[in-house]
């Protein structure tokens, strides 16, 4: 009996040896994971932790020394924790005790968040500089849900509207100029820059200068409604003579279809009533309520973000309008032809 028992509690202890082994794999495993994840997800066009403007740099730069400090701060509270749970209980000096609780508890706190305070705010003024009188103005205003995005020519002359698409010359300081007509939005491109909101009568100004070439990707980062997380942005940084050329490009007109499909498309365009909403310069339309959509084939995506800009996603996007983006101002035109959807696809498609 006594054997029994004996062999019965050798195997329980075996088992939970083999338990607690299991679950300290598994813990190393998983912080190892999460550790790999979170290395992972300061890369990519839409992290703040992989800054490719002037304004993102120096949040990285305050973002790291948070890091070091605080990581610092933390082994200071380990290592007292650990020397408090090697002291022998009994009474302390008085004194001591009391350096410790004024000094570490009051005075430490106030000196590191002073610091820190000076140092956030310190960058403030490079990030809402003024713009000089020749730098490159671009309005953009938050809408439900999409970017309306205007530059605005230093010598007064015509407005070049696009939608949900900013391009920036590389190393030149661009100024933003932000606002909503309707609620409030925040523009966010964490590569680039900070957030900053964009209010209903007010314009807010942001100083932003890119220092990478390359595709980056924003958000708005203040709830607005109902298609919120369906409301983003491509940022397109390029070389100052490839800018140059890209912004004449789209001070240009649309061009005149060529194939038969696509001049039935721009017929139906006008006959459909999309012209009522949308802008395409060189044509009959001119709607304001909508995106300009005069080059809109040369861009990265459809519905702010919501598509690749690709023939079948043109198509996607006027035939079920409200399924690929739920809650956007927009009737879908699914109820035309197969044949005039194609047209109507082919012709924006073709607006490059």
């Amino acid at each position: 009996m006594l054997l029994s028992i004996g062999a019965v509690s050798l195997k329980t202890v075996r088992r939970i040896r083999s338990i607690r082994h299991l679950l300290r794999g598994n813990i190393s495993g998983a912080f190892l994971g999460a550790s790999v994840l979170g290395i992972m997800g300061c890369e990519g066009p839409q992290s703040a932790l992989n800054p490719a403007g002037r304004g993102a740099e120096q949040i990285a730069q305050l973002f790291w020394w948070l890091v070091a400090v605080n990581t610092l701060i933390w082994i200071l509270v380990v290592g007292l924790a650990v020397y408090a749970a090697q002291l022998r209980p009994g009474a302390h000096p008085h004194r001591r005790a009391k350096l410790l609780i004024i000094g570490g508890g009051v005075i430490f706190p106030i000196l590191v968040l002073t610091i820190y305070l000076t140092y956030g705010l310190s960058l403030m003024p490079a990030l809402l500089k003024p713009a000089d009188s020749d730098d490159l103005q671009i309005a953009v205003s938050g809408e439900q849900w999409w970017w309306r995005v205007r530059y605005l020519s230093s010598s007064g002359g015509e407005v070049i509207e696009l939608a949900n698409e900013i391009r920036l010359p590389l190393g030149e300081s661009v100024n933003l100029l932000l606002d909503s007509p309707d609620v409030i939005h925040s523009f966010w491109v964490p590569s680039l820059t900070g957030k900053m909101d964009m209010i209903p009568g007010r314009i807010s100004r942001l100083t932003l200068k890119a220092t990478k070439v390359g595709v980056y990707h924003g958000v708005c980062a203040e709830y607005c409604g109902s298609a919120h997380a369906l409301m983003k942005l491509d940022v397109v940084v390029m070389t100052p003579d490839a800018f140059a050329a890209w912004l004449a490009a789209q001070g240009q007109p649309a061009a005149v279809p060529q194939q038969a499909l696509a001049a039935r498309g721009q017929e139906l365009f006008q006959f459909e009533g999309c012209s009522a909403c949308h802008t395409i310069r060189g044509t009959a339309a001119d709607g304001q309520v909508g995106p300009d959509l005069t080059h809109v084939g040369s861009r990265l995506s459809l519905g702010a973000g919501t598509l690749p800009n690709k023939p079948a996603a043109f198509l996607r996007w006027i035939a079920h309008t409200e399924k690929v983006k739920p809650g956007v101002h927009m009737p879908a035109f699914g109820m035309l032809p197969e044949k005039d959807l194609r047209a109507l696809a082919m012709f924006l498609e073709g607006l490059q």
